[in-house]
């Protein structure tokens, strides 16, 4: 009797340890967003970009994005909110727009494309997982030792 009531309490405990971490996975969890300000080209339609979007996150301004730029912010659970104030053109009146977006589990950097979101494309086409780009770079090439001469030191010319 006392061996099946001790089986039940560590079942009891393993069981609400589990339950905390599935919580604390679901509303816990920290994300990178990036905000991209980059025209799109999706289903043969371009779509360009605002003169200027300042991003506010929690009331705090996170970026001021032009044509080309992107932004960062860092978010704690799996929704997201944000406030845009889009100029469309230079002099132009502001727009305030909120955003609230739910973010997906899979991804751990979510970047999402202000001009795709704005024209109110499907979510496959304002939102993705952030790629570094790698760029290529040439190796320098060794240049060969003037008059033939061999610096055996690495010296070069002192």
């Amino acid at each position: 009797m006392k061996m099946k009531r001790t089986f039940l309490f560590r079942a009891g405990a393993i069981l609400l340890l589990l339950i905390i971490a599935g919580i604390m996975m679901v509303i816990g969890r920290g994300h990178t967003v990036y905000i991209d300000n980059k025209s799109l080209d999706y289903n043969g339609q371009t779509y360009s970009t605002p003169y200027k979007v300042v991003v506010f996150v929690d009331g705090e301004q996170v970026a001021k994005l032009r044509d080309k730029e992107r932004g960062m912010a860092t978010c704690i659970g799996q929704k997201f909110n944000m406030t845009l104030e889009i100029t469309q053109e230079k002099g132009g009146s502001e727009e305030t727009v909120n955003v609230a977006l739910n973010l997906p589990h899979h991804m751990d950097g979510i970047a999402i494309n202000l001009p795709a979101y704005l024209a109110g494309l499907p979510e496959d086409a304002y939102l993705s997982e952030f790629q570094i780009a790698v760029e290529e770079t040439e190796e320098p090439s060794e240049e060969a030792p003037i008059d033939g001469a061999v610096d055996e030191f690495g010296l070069g010319d002192i």
